[in-house]
């Protein structure tokens, strides 16, 4: 290449370059960040497979889905986000994840968790699993308890995928 052009040429290449704005991670817990658990639901072995062995995605109130609302406690002015869970293909799969739309919960079917934010990264980064979690008050949960209890190995695969979805958790979404 000409030097000439050459100069123009690298320089027009780094103009073009600072104006493409950075990837920014989602809010966690916010819609978009609902979305990326729910593609990161669908690669899990243990959420997929043994939710249907164990009989737990068929207990859906007859809508055919079970909802799982989540939500940030310290964040009092968000709203909560929502993963609907079919099955589908033979396996307990995330069919929604983004803002809650299940205006309604099935008590008897569905769930409703909440905590504080760094409990969230706590539980997310293992530290502690949904049994310890819940008898301490880390975890609030409404829903059906003896149903959840007989699917910890899957529960506790469910609260490392929030540490598992990149989220920026430093702000309310």
């Amino acid at each position: 290449m000409n030097k000439a052009l050459a100069l123009p040429v690298l320089l027009a290449g780094l103009l073009a370059a600072a104006q493409v704005p950075a990837q920014t991670q989602s809010t966690a817990m916010s819609a978009p960040w609902a979305q990326a658990m729910c593609s990161a639901w669908n690669a899990d072995p243990a959420l997929t497979g043994k939710l249907v062995d164990s009989g737990w995605i068929k207990n859906d109130a007859g809508r055919g889905f079970k909802a799982m609302q989540i939500y940030r406690a310290d964040c009092p002015s968000s709203g909560r986000i929502e993963m609907k869970i079919a099955l589908k293909d033979d396996k307990a799969q995330c069919i929604y994840g983004g803002a809650a739309m299940t205006q309604a919960l099935e008590g008897g079917a569905d769930y409703l968790m909440w905590a504080d934010t760094p409990r969230w990264r706590e539980m997310g980064a293992g530290e502690y699993g949904p049994m310890r979690a819940m008898m301490f008050g880390r975890l609030n949960f409404a829903g059906p308890k003896m149903e959840a209890m007989g699917n910890m190995g899957p529960f506790e695969s469910f609260l490392r995928l929030v540490g598992q979805v990149p989220g920026e958790w430093s702000a309310c979404p």
